[in-house]
């Protein structure tokens, strides 16, 4: 009896060094977009907003690429996660991540956005003197020659045929590949890569000229 009492407390010993070996449980992983999308589609204001610090300065990053200014690039980003908001419930994911979708809403607010940006600078130009204040001119010279570059580039991009457009603001501007994309705008792989390469070099003739 002594010698199994004995063998029962080594096999406890032995299972607590090998409990100890072990170490911690790792943490499960972080839940995925679309279980995210899902819990965000019956109302979980957590899942959502754990989806929003995911994503939030990917999308911000895009939106400026999209519109060359940080502030319109805030309100886009802004109005892209509203949106989300309203319709992730209407919305089935792309390769399980909510990227993007994001990156599309925020091309379609950014187009529209730039079309009343561009009335506005036409009416201050017909309003506005010409002289400028020379003292400033040093001060801002890099920052101006750095938003000028982005905004040629967006303007470029804008003056595209729209299937190049649309492409190259997901592909060029964006973070997407030409298989994300190409399911993005429903379109065959092989498509969207014509239609990347093409506006590849039209974007070189366009920023070139200007």
């Amino acid at each position: 009896m002594h010698t199994q009492a004995g063998t029962g407390e080594g096999a406890t010993v032995m299972a607590g060094t090998r409990a100890h070996d072990a170490g911690p449980a790792e943490p499960p992983p972080p839940p995925s977009d679309s279980e995210l999308w899902r819990r965000a589609a019956r109302g979980d204001d957590a899942a959502f907003t754990d989806l929003f610090h995911r994503h939030a300065e990917a999308v911000w990053n895009h939106a400026y690429r999209l519109t060359g200014s940080w502030s319109e690039a805030e309100e886009v980003a802004s109005t892209c996660f509203v949106t989300a908001w309203r319709k992730c419930a209407e919305v089935a994911l792309v390769n399980d991540s909510a990227r993007p979708w994001l990156y599309t809403v925020a091309a379609n607010l950014a187009r529209s956005r730039g079309r009343g940006e561009r009335r506005r600078l036409r009416l201050v130009r017909r309003l506005s003197h010409p002289e400028a204040a020379a003292d400033h001119a040093d001060a801002v010279t890099d920052r101006v020659d750095g938003a000028d570059r982005v905004r040629r580039v967006v303007a470029a991009v804008a003056r595209l045929p729209k299937a190049q457009r649309r492409v190259a603001e997901l592909c060029l501007l964006g973070e997407l590949s030409s298989a994300e994309a190409a399911t993005v705008l429903g379109l065959a792989e092989p498509t969207v890569r014509s239609h990347l390469s093409r506006a590849r070099a039209r974007l070189r003739t366009l920023v070139e000229e200007s």
